[in-house]
C-alpha cells in the first residue's frame, strides 16, 4: 500500500471514529437536514484531527520508514552483489586449480614436483590490515601460485583472524594449497578441519571433493568413494558433484 493509500486509510479510520461523539440527528429532520447534520459532523471530526497536528505527525512517520526501508534495500544489494562477486572469483579459482592438477597429472605420466610447506609462519602479508585484506593478499599469492607463501599467510590469517567471516575459505584454500604441491597426507587433514569446524561453510562441498580427491591419490579407495558419493547426495547441483561424478567414473574405469 503506498502513502496516499495509508493516510487515506487511516484517515477514514479516525473520521468514522471521531463521528462517534456526536449524538445522533433529531429524528423529526427530513433526510436533506440530516444528511447536512452528518456532513457537519464529520467537518467538524477533520477539524479536529487537522488541527492536533496528528495528520501531519502520521505523515511524517510514514516518510521516514520509507527512508528507512530505501537504506535497508541498498544495503542488501550491495551485500548481495559482493557475495556473488566474491563466490565467483573463488569458483573460477578452483576449476582453475583442478584443471592445472589435472595437466600436470597428464604430462609424461607424472605428478608434479613437490614442494615443501613448512617454512614457518611469521607475519601477515599486510600487518596491521584489517582480515579482509589480509584474506585477499594471501588469495593473490595463491593464484600467483606461490603456494608455499599462500599456506603461510593463510596459516596466519587463522591465527590472527580466528572469528572472521572469512576464516572458513582461509582455511580451505590453506588446504588447497598442500593439495596442488602433492601433499596429500597435509591436504587431507586440512580439508577435515573445514567439515569439522565450519559446518555450514559454502566451502563443505568443494573441502568433501578434494578429500575424495586426496584419499584417490593416496590409494584409499573405500575413502574416496565415500566422500565423492556424498558430495552428488548431498550436493547435486554444485560444481563439486559434477566433478566428484566423473572422478567416480574414473574410479570405475580403473577397477577401483
Amino acid at each position: 500500500m503506498n502513502q496516499r493509500n495509508l493516510l487515506a486509510t487511516l484517515l477514514l479510520a479516525m473520521l468514522l471514529g471521531g463521528c462517534a461523539v456526536f449524538e445522533a440527528p433529531p429524528q423529526g429532520l427530513d433526510p436533506t437536514q440530516q444528511k447536512l447534520a452528518e456532513i457537519e459532523r464529520r467537518l467538524a471530526a477533520l477539524e479536529r484531527i487537522l488541527a492536533s497536528g496528528a495528520l501531519i505527525e502520521l505523515t511524517e512517520h510514514v516518510d521516514a520508514l520509507q527512508r528507512q526501508a530505501a537504506e535497508l534495500r541498498g544495503r542488501t544489494d550491495t551485500l548481495e552483489h559482493n557475495a556473488d562477486s566474491t563466490s565467483g572469483r573463488q569458483r573460477d579459482l578452483y576449476v582453475d586449480l583442478d584443471d592445472r592438477v589435472r595437466t600436470l597429472e597428464s604430462r609424461d605420466g607424472s605428478r608434479p614436483v613437490s614442494v615443501s610447506l613448512a617454512a614457518p609462519v611469521t607475519a601477515l602479508p599486510v600487518p596491521g590490515g584489517t582480515d579482509r585484506q589480509n584474506y585477499e593478499a594471501a588469495f593473490e599469492l595463491l593464484k600467483q601460485q606461490r603456494y608455499q607463501a599462500a599456506e603461510a599467510a593463510f596459516g596466519q590469517f587463522l591465527v590472527s583472524f580466528p572469528d572472521s567471516q572469512l576464516a572458513d575459505n582461509a582455511q580451505y584454500w590453506r588446504a588447497e594449497a598442500y593439495y596442488v604441491t602433492d601433499q596429500f597426507e597435509d591436504a587431507l587433514g586440512q580439508f577435515q578441519v573445514v567439515l569439522s569446524g565450519y559446518p555450514r561453510s559454502r566451502k563443505i562441498p568443494d573441502a568433501l571433493l578434494k578429500i575424495g580427491f586426496s584419499n584417490y591419490e593416496l590409494g584409499r579407495w573405500g575413502g574416496a568413494r565415500a566422500a565423492l558419493e556424498r558430495v552428488k547426495e548431498d550436493y547435486p547441483e554444485s560444481t563439486a558433484a559434477r566433478l566428484a561424478g566423473q572422478r567416480l567414473s574414473r574410479m570405475d574405469d580403473e577397477g577401483h
